[in-house]
């Protein structure tokens, strides 16, 4: 028993042993871990939704059983009775008279008429906005105060009259007028007509009616009685559902009249799918943080975003939600900023947890959506630039369109040329369907610098587009840094050939290269690179082993805060400590230790951190090799330069400063062996060209 445990154990480290190299995992916070858990949790509530609220079968739905009726029964057509009030709404809306528009319309009466005292008062022609007749104006100005009060309280019970039966807005001029004057029959002819015109003007285009839902909807279902329910009559035996077909409305009504949905909640379905949909969602962040070391919470919550919100819009539009437009954007963009693995873990995740059971035409449909979207995010990492990445977000829509014809015209042809079922799309539905991918893909690509900004993304665009050596950061480096600019640009082929000799990502580790120096701008003339002849060493002057290398540390700390004030990414701004990892500061450690033998080294180490990625792990060892490899005198052969570049390699080896890098042995040989070649093209021998020598001219 003993043996065989010991046996067992042994091929378990050998397994282990053959497995990649793993990188150290970045820990997260309590806040964003909590956050994350939170996420989780909802995109798992969501997903199980249907399971605890919502009946276990609805229209639209294919039906998972075969289903005869058991008995005859007459059952109320729930959607016929449903058309039928949405036909009578228009013409049984039933109105009340609106008491605060009443006032209104009063209140613009009441103006009327002070306008009408002010011209009876006034002795000097001004300007008539009333329009007054001459016999009018006579009539006025013949009234009496008390006669006038009494006409003035006749104009406003005749308006209050026709206020109580309800004005439309709709209605003419002259209606209005004539029914007007009629409330007013018992004045004189003069006050008739002016009060007739003033209670016209006050009420035309006005109303002071709105419309009252419960009594409208009473009087619906009064009329709906009076015309009969819409009923289904259903005999005994009669086909209700066919297994897999989608259940209509009349199927719906005719189940639940027999009892055969079900409208309680079912915990135990519910409970499957909820611990279902949360492993689904943990397993997906822990294949991202397998292949992605660096992973943020605030990328993690960016696809549990994403997740969420496409499991909002299967439960919305259920059966007619479109997987292509569901699975490809997210797909896409989380495949250019997390890298090829995540994406494809996130396709996974939101192809399997499906809020409803699956039918012939969304897994036909799903299964094309699945592959343009691996595609999609198999293309995702190869895009160099944005213009590569319009080309692609045109070619995809129109590679899933053909596709899904090509799918229905294979089914139309297995099912022996019926052609495909009528809720097959169309040939229009799925052109409709590719222009909305298109859309969100270019929707997708506006708004991408603002979502690489704020999650923290690391697209192939993005790090062409910081590489410009045009950017601020380069041209000040260049400018007020130049020997360390040349440093800069002589490491960065190194790092790119180790790099790309064991596939790693090239394209980080050069624009990485161009910045992991940058906090030398804050004392260009304290590095060796930077300094001529005349100037001196000022680390000379200072004479202090203690202050120089707090200075050389202080290169690392301030090129994170320009890092910061630049908005590098964390996975660019990783590169600027880790280049350093905890190295000795070694001239100055044996310069210190001359003085005091009792000097703690740790004083005259980087404070770090350790390179994490294979990528800073090569740009330590470019860094190291980049000065020795040049100062080689010109008869060096290339086993002297190997054996030189072993012995540096192997010496950060042993300090443990690589060991969080997962680069494994074997890829420290091809590294070694890449930055040997790039050392032989440096020192390529040129042909002496003769110069002849300059012809004297007489004057």
């Amino acid at each position: 028993m003993a043996n065989g445990l010991r046996r067992i154990r042994s091929l378990w480290r050998s397994l282990l042993r053959l497995e990649r190299p793993r990188l150290a995992i970045v820990s997260w916070r309590s806040g964003g871990l909590a956050a994350v858990v939170l996420a989780c949790l909802l995109v798992a509530l969501l997903t199980s939704w249907p399971w605890l609220v919502e009946p276990s079968l609805r229209p639209g739905l294919p039906a998972p059983f075969t289903v005869r009726a058991p008995k005859d029964a007459t059952v109320m057509d729930s959607a016929a009775l449903e058309q039928r009030r949405s036909q009578m709404m228009p013409r049984t809306q039933v109105q009340v008279v609106d008491e605060r528009a009443s006032r209104q319309l009063q209140d613009g009466l009441d103006r009327s008429l002070a306008q009408v005292q002010q011209q009876r008062a006034s002795q000097q022609p001004r300007v008539d906005p009333l329009n007054l007749t001459a016999a009018e104006r006579q009539w006025l100005q013949n009234l009496s105060p008390t006669e006038l009060v009494s006409w003035e309280r006749a104009v406003r019970q005749a308006q209050l009259r026709m206020l109580s039966q309800g004005v439309v807005a709709s209605v003419a001029d002259a209606p209005l007028l004539e029914a007007a004057d009629l409330q007013l029959e018992n004045q004189p002819v003069a006050g008739r007509s002016l009060g007739s015109r003033l209670i016209a003007a006050s009420l035309e285009g006005r109303t002071n009616l709105r419309s009252d839902t419960f009594l409208s909807q009473r009087r619906i279902e009064e009329l709906v009685s009076q015309h009969g329910l819409p009923t289904i009559s259903v005999r005994q035996g009669d086909l209700i559902t066919r297994q897999g077909e989608l259940i209509s409305s009349q199927a719906f009504d005719v189940l639940d009249y027999f009892g055969l949905i079900n409208r309680r909640p079912r915990p135990l379905p519910w409970l499957g799918h909820f611990s279902e949909a949360l492993a689904a969602c943990t397993v997906m962040l822990l294949v991202m943080r397998r292949w992605r070391a660096s992973l943020e919470p605030r990328q993690a919550l960016l696809a549990l975003a994403m997740l969420l919100t496409v499991q909002g819009f299967k439960l919305v539009l259920g059966v007619h939600a479109s997987p292509l437009a569901l699975l490809v954007p997210p797909t896409l963009l989380l495949a250019q900023g997390l890298g090829t693995v995540a994406g494809l873990a996130w396709l996974a995740v939101a192809s399997l947890i499906w809020p409803y059971p699956l039918h012939g035409l969304l897994e036909c449909r799903l299964v094309v959506a699945a592959l343009v979207a691996v595609l999609a995010a198999l293309l995702a990492g190869r895009q160099r630039n944005r213009a590569q990445l319009l080309q692609l977000a045109m070619l995809l829509p129109l590679g899933a369109m053909l596709s899904q014809g090509l799918v229905i015209q294979l089914s139309s042809l297995i099912g022996q040329g019926s052609g495909a079922p009528a809720h097959w799309p169309r040939g229009h539905e799925l052109f409709s369907e590719a222009l909305l991918v298109a859309g969100l893909l270019m929707a997708g690509l506006i708004l991408a610098p603002l979502v690489e900004s704020f999650f923290g993304l690391l697209t192939r665009a993005r790090l062409m587009e910081l590489a410009d050596l045009e950017r601020p950061l380069l041209r000040r480096l260049s400018t007020e840094a130049p020997g360390t600019f040349e440093h800069t640009l002589m490491i960065c082929g190194l790092a790119e050939e180790g790099a790309r000799a064991i596939q790693a990502d090239v394209d980080l580790i050069r624009t990485g290269a161009l910045y992991h120096d940058v906090g030398k701008l804050h004392g260009p003339q304290w590095f060796i690179e930077n300094q001529d002849e005349s100037g001196g060493n000022p680390h000379d002057r200072l004479d202090d082993p203690f202050a120089s290398a707090a200075i050389l540390q202080a290169h690392v700390d301030e090129g994170l805060k320009l890092a910061r004030r630049y908005r590098l990414p964390r996975p660019l701004a990783d590169f600027i400590p880790e280049h350093q990892g905890m190295l000795k500061m070694g001239y100055f450690l044996h310069q210190a230790r001359e003085r005091d033998p009792a000097v703690q080294e740790d004083r005259f180490r980087y404070r770090g951190p350790i390179p994490r990625s294979r990528e800073t792990a090569i740009l330590m060892l470019a860094d190291g090799c980049e000065a020795a490899l040049r100062s080689l005198p010109p008869g060096t052969t290339e086993d002297e330069a190997r054996a030189m570049v072993r012995r540096l390699v192997e010496a950060r080896q042993r300090d443990g400063q690589l060991t969080g890098s997962g680069i494994g042995r074997a890829e420290l040989e091809l590294v070694m062996r890449a930055f040997v070649r790039v050392w032989k093209r440096m020192r390529h021998r040129r042909i002496a060209y003769p110069i002849p020598a300059r012809k004297a001219f007489s004057a």
